[in-house]
């Protein structure tokens, strides 16, 4: 199993490191993370974002801050509780998020096209699978 684990992970940064799209933003790997967080998960207050990031709700409000300065995030009252704040993606922070964690369509469609159909079915079922799992 560990040797499987092994080939499992080389395989991935394999298919990422060729497949990403090229880094057009100068994003940190922390401020990624917070666009993700906020993106999968109904985490997206600034106490959700030091607690994944196990830092101080004061660094975590900065993280936040210059993602709001960047035109990646906006904030908005809870209609439960307005002292709550919401964090949200904006147009520009989703597509930041794209190009720094997504593969390159285009690089995708092209290695698709080369597969036969039993290829391409037992491709998106098998990351279906580890997709469904992981969550």
């Amino acid at each position: 199993m560990d040797k499987e684990i092994k080939l499992l992970n080389q395989y991935w940064t394999d298919i990422y490191f060729s497949l990403h799209y090229a880094h057009e933003e100068q994003i940190s790997h922390q401020a990624v993370r917070i666009l993700q967080m906020i993106e999968k998960t109904d985490l997206n207050s600034v106490g959700n974002i030091a607690e994944y990031l196990k830092v101080s709700h004061n660094t975590a409000s900065e993280h936040v801050k210059k993602l709001v300065g960047k035109g990646f995030l906006f904030k908005s009252r809870s209609d439960v509780d307005e002292r709550k704040v919401i964090l949200h993606l904006t147009k520009l922070g989703k597509e930041v998020l794209k190009k720094n964690t997504s593969l390159d369509e285009s690089k995708l469609e092209n290695i698709m096209h080369s597969l036969s159909d039993k290829e391409r079915f037992d491709l998106m079922n098998s990351l279906k699978i580890l997709s469904e799992r992981a969550k």
